[in-house]
C-alpha cells in the first residue's frame, strides 16, 4: 500500500506539472473515498491543496466527517453552504416548468439530487479557478463501472485517482492512511436525500461489485445488476457524442 500511495501522488504531481497548475483541491464529502483522497493531495502538495466543504441540506454528520477526515489528514478546508442557493434554484427552475407543463412529479428526486451534485462541481470548479488548482475526483472502480456517479457531478473533475482501486482497496488505503475509523466503517451514502444509502440505491453491494471486477463468481441476479447498470451508464464515462467526421 506503501508503493501504492507512492505512485498515485507521484502522477498527481506529474498532471499538475503537465496542467501547468499549482496544486489540487477535492470536494469533501464526510466519506472514505474523499477522506483517502484528502490524504493523497495533501502527500502530493503539502502547501497548495485544499478541501472543499459543501453542505446542501445535508446530515450533519457529513460535515463532521468531512472536518474529522480534513483534520486527520492535516489538509486546510473551506466551506460554501450550498443550501440557499439550492432553494433559490430549484423551486424557480420547477415553477417555469410547471408553466411550460413540462414538469414530471416522477422526476423530481433525481432532478434534486443531480441538482445538488453539479452545483458542487460548479463551486469547486470556480474554487478552482480562484486557486488555479485541479479538481480531484474521489470514484472509484466499483463507482465508476456501475456509473453510480452524476453526470457533470461527481464525475465532472480533472483528476481520478482512484478509478482503478475497487471498494476494498479504498478501504485499506484509508486504514494504511491513518483516515478516522467513524469514516471506515460508516454506510457508504451519497447524501443526497434522507435515508439514502449506496448499496440500495444500486441493489447490489460493494463487495459483490468488488468480487465481480476481480473475476470472481457471484450471484446470477447480482452480475445481472451489474451488467444492467454498466450498460445503461456507458455514455457517462464517454466524451459527448458526436456525428463522424464524413
Amino acid at each position: 500500500m506503501k508503493q501504492e500511495v507512492e505512485k498515485l501522488t507521484k502522477w498527481l504531481r506529474h498532471k499538475v506539472e503537465e496542467a501547468g497548475a499549482n496544486g489540487l483541491l477535492v470536494g469533501l464529502s464526510g466519506g472514505i473515498d474523499s477522506a483517502v483522497v484528502a490524504n493523497l493531495i495533501k502527500k502530493a502538495y503539502p502547501d497548495h491543496s485544499l478541501g472543499v466543504i459543501m453542505p446542501c441540506k445535508s446530515e450533519g454528520e457529513d460535515e463532521k466527517h468531512a472536518k474529522e477526515a480534513a483534520e486527520a489528514s492535516g489538509l486546510q478546508t473551506v466551506k460554501i453552504d450550498l443550501t440557499q442557493t439550492h432553494d433559490t434554484l430549484l423551486p424557480a427552475i420547477e415553477q417555469q416548468l410547471k408553466e411550460g407543463g413540462l414538469y414530471e412529479q416522477g422526476a423530481q428526486q433525481l432532478a434534486d439530487a443531480n441538482l445538488r451534485a453539479r452545483l458542487r462541481m460548479s463551486t469547486l470548479y470556480t474554487v478552482g479557478t480562484h486557486q488555479k488548482y485541479l479538481v480531484t475526483g474521489t470514484d472509484n472502480a466499483a463507482e465508476w463501472h456501475t456509473g453510480y456517479f452524476t453526470k457533470h457531478g461527481d464525475g465532472g473533475v480533472d483528476l481520478v485517482p482512484l478509478v482503478h482501486y475497487t471498494k476494498g482497496e479504498v478501504r485499506e488505503m484509508a486504514e494504511y492512511l491513518g483516515v478516522p475509523d467513524s469514516i471506515i466503517h460508516k454506510q457508504p451514502s451519497a447524501g443526497l436525500w434522507e435515508g439514502q444509502t449506496d448499496e440500495n440505491e444500486m441493489g447490489t453491494s460493494y463487495d459483490m461489485i468488488d468480487r465481480y471486477l476481480k473475476g470472481e463468481e457471484i450471484p446470477e441476479e447480482d452480475k445481472n445488476i451489474i451488467d444492467t447498470l454498466h450498460n445503461r451508464s456507458h455514455h457517462k464515462r464517454q466524451m459527448p457524442a458526436a456525428p463522424p467526421e464524413e
